[in-house]
């Protein structure tokens, strides 16, 4: 069966191409498109017209892309939202983020690169680019978060995982870098959820950037 996808998108001829697109390819097929959030709340009356995937663009009328993503949040948080901009605006993004976007990209990304992140979207349950995650951490504005001691207990492997959950890597592929089974990642993973309080691989790279656990300019990978 197909991942259900449903664009919303004011300018019809960008979401008739990225309907077109998606629907070549193999595991994804497009439901319908709309032009604002308001006309998919009515969609959403009918729990036929209710997507696995959404892909929604930010700067509509009517009802914009931050309150669409607010009230699916709310309403139906097990939705993915990827958000949609022409611009790797950095406010947009944080906007997004709050407000439960599971992913953010640009309308001018390749089909291949398009097909990719919503693979890494559906199995992951977050896909951000290299980009979003330079701009997360180039916004943290207050140096002296970045605590010299370390009140969480994170270890050392611990610290190494976080750095690279904020990559491009699934977590099949981090267990690959660091020479460790699957099983044990999801361990760090999970113990990681409960130390700084999160259950999203979105609240981790969040807190990793926030903490200085991550620096896109000084660690490879």
């Amino acid at each position: 069966m197909k991942t259900k996808v449903v664009i919303v998108d004011d300018h019809k001829l960008i979401a008739t191409a990225i309907g077109s697109i998606v629907n070549d390819f193999n595991d994804f097929e497009v439901l319908y498109d709309v032009g604002n959030g308001a006309e998919l709340i009515d969609k959403f009356k009918y729990s036929r017209n209710r997507p696995d995937i959404i892909l929604l663009d930010i700067s509509m009328p009517v009802m914009d892309g931050f309150e669409t993503a607010r009230w699916l949040t709310r309403n139906y948080p097990n939705i993915l939202v990827m958000a949609l901009s022409m611009q790797d605006d950095e406010q947009s993004l944080f906007r997004m983020i709050n407000n439960g976007a599971r992913g953010f990209m640009h309308k001018n990304i390749h089909p291949r690169d398009l097909e990719i992140a919503l693979q890494i979207l559906l199995r992951e349950k977050i896909y951000f680019p290299g980009w979003a995650t330079e701009k997360l951490y180039s916004n943290i504005h207050n140096p002296q978060a970045a605590q010299l001691i370390n009140p969480y207990n994170i270890t050392a492997r611990e610290e190494e995982f976080l750095k690279y959950v904020c990559m491009d890597l699934t977590y099949k592929e981090i267990a690959e870098k660091m020479a460790l089974s699957h099983r044990t990642v999801d361990g760090y993973r999970d113990s990681l959820f409960t130390k700084v309080g999160t259950n999203s691989r979105v609240g981790l790279v969040l807190f990793a950037v926030k903490h200085r656990y991550f620096d896109p300019n000084n660690f490879e990978g």
